[in-house]
């Protein structure tokens, strides 16, 4: 995760062609943005001329995530919490890189989770892959110092709309779920490894805890990884299974979904038969992370199934 500096507004991404959607003109550095009602937004290709105005205004921090990202699921709440704590000094708008292409081409979004900042309609690189939730708020603080260099120091006036007494309520967590997200939010990975096993252990059926047990293991074996060391193991080791697992579990967490399926089939396929028992299980366990949805998973099952036949 690099350093977030004044360099850096100088065209990390191109993003002409999204210019000019909206000939709205930029908000005053006090009054609610036009259409905007909560400082998180959904983001489209169409909606976006506008979001590069607010961010005359107000940083706005460009989220691009899918439904198939597993890694998203855990940084985006953490995103969405650090926005709401700002009250207004930062726009958070989230982009679904599958429904609007036209975006994910614009940032370079070629692994996911990526996160762009947006000053006064110049992108700002972030960090791309999931991250604790300590490095997303030195992330932001920087972020705002940049922003204040560049004359951007505006507070949005958000609207009532997202805050109406009229919208639903969202049911509550099961208690183990919920301690579970209260343990990934302090970071403590094991904790929620320990809430999500006992709650498949009393519904072993529990498809979010299936998932969340599957995502939160992944980052627990990240969290003390070092990824040129990593890199450099598995470089060393071919054949080390733990050191290319290291790097996948990396790969994965950066987005890097077919370089990380790919890694462990190609281990797979060149391990002895007695001993390939391990990187299957592997791979299931991250096939399910990602979902049997994905073409990405489709692709390297079937590959997993030539090898074993």
């Amino acid at each position: 995760m690099s350093e977030i500096s004044p360099a850096a507004l100088r065209g990390a991404v191109d993003l002409s062609s999204l210019r000019g959607r909206s000939s709205a003109p930029a908000p005053s550095a006090s009054a609610p943005a036009p259409g905007i009602v909560d400082v998180v937004v959904d983001a489209t290709d169409e909606s976006f001329g506008e979001i590069l105005e607010i961010s005359r205004t107000v940083p706005v921090v460009v989220d691009l995530w899918a439904e198939w990202c597993g890694p998203c699921k855990q940084l985006s709440p953490i995103i969405e919490k650090v926005t709401r704590e700002l009250g207004g000094r930062v726009l958070l708008a989230k982009v679904d890189v599958d429904a609007n292409p036209q975006l994910a081409q614009g940032f370079r979004a070629q692994s996911i989770p990526m996160v762009v900042a947006l000053i006064a309609g110049q992108p700002v690189p972030m960090f791309t892959g999931a991250v604790p939730e300590q490095q997303v708020r030195e992330v932001f603080a920087q972020l705002l110092q940049v922003a204040a260099q560049n004359g951007v120091t505006g507070t949005l006036a958000v609207g009532d709309g997202a805050e109406s007494d009229d919208a639903p309520e969202e049911p509550p967590l099961p208690p183990l779920h919920a301690e579970a997200f209260a343990a990934i939010e302090a970071g403590d990975y094991a904790a929620a490894i320990t809430a999500y096993e006992k709650a498949l252990a009393e519904n072993p059926r529990d498809e979010d805890a299936i998932a969340g047990l599957g995502q939160v293991r992944l980052l627990h074996r990240v969290q003390a990884l070092d990824l040129q060391e990593a890199r450099a193991a598995a470089a060393a080791g071919p054949l080390d299974v733990q050191a290319q697992f290291d790097v996948a579990d990396l790969d994965l967490a950066g987005g890097h979904v077919d370089d990380a399926f790919g890694r462990l089939l190609d281990l797979f396929e060149k391990l002895p038969a007695a001993e390939r028992t391990p990187v299957r299980e592997r791979l299931v366990e991250l096939f399910g992370l990602i979902g049997a949805a994905d073409p990405r998973v489709a692709a390297a099952r079937n590959r997993l199934t030539s090898l074993l036949f």
